[in-house]
């Protein structure tokens, strides 16, 4: 399980990149611009399009178009925020792989199986193996704060924001800047209608 693992182990203008989409950007920048009137957390610069585009070829994915907006227009910073800029790559790898750590938790020791993968073999260490296969295809979740993701995704914007702990997962927010009311500042005005996650396999556990 570590070697399968292994692969996820004053505030600035943002300048979104060319090809982020407007309306994702601007969702992000709103969330950013929400987060800072709160006054809750330290924030510092934005990350630059450099830095992004480092962190995105060091740990091979790419931020959803929002969840990028936010970062570029502040870096949030204190326990449970990611440390983008100069966080410890173990850490940051470990952060990134704990949807999947939790899941293969639930696959050895609380009999979890994805209806998707045929039959669950009795063995738990051979259940494991049989799942790394189907896992390694998943969209790779990005920590926001603490236990609570997004999806990856150059072109994507306004996922619900989940809560995950091993495969007890919940929604956290209708999209990032709905989340940051709820987290940081008391509840967001009502919409209307529950959130509904998109994003492939994870939708499952919702």
């Amino acid at each position: 399980m570590g070697n399968f693992l292994d692969r996820f182990r004053k505030v600035g203008r943002a300048h979104p990149a060319p090809d982020v989409n407007p309306e994702g950007a601007a969702l992000g920048i709103a969330a950013a611009r929400r987060l800072r009137e709160l006054g809750h957390v330290k924030i510092q610069r934005g990350l630059t399009e450099a830095e992004l585009a480092r962190v995105e070829h060091t740990f091979g994915f790419q931020f959803a178009d929002d969840h990028r907006a936010f970062l570029a227009a502040g870096l949030p910073t204190g326990p449970s925020w990611p440390d983008w800029r100069r966080g410890d790559h173990a850490t940051l790898r470990d952060r990134l792989g704990w949807p999947l750590h939790g899941v293969l938790f639930d696959i050895e020791h609380n009999g979890y199986w994805h209806e998707s993968w045929g039959d669950r073999p009795h063995d738990r260490r051979k259940a494991v193996a049989g799942a790394e296969p189907h896992l390694r295809k998943v969209p790779q979740m990005v920590p926001v704060f603490g236990h609570r993701f997004l999806p990856s995704g150059r072109g994507s914007y306004g996922h619900p924001v989940l809560s995950m702990y091993q495969t007890d997962i919940i929604y956290y927010g209708h999209d990032l800047e709905d989340y940051i009311h709820s987290e940081f500042g008391g509840p967001a005005p009502h919409r209307g209608q529950e959130p509904e996650a998109t994003v492939a396999f994870w939708r499952d556990f919702v």
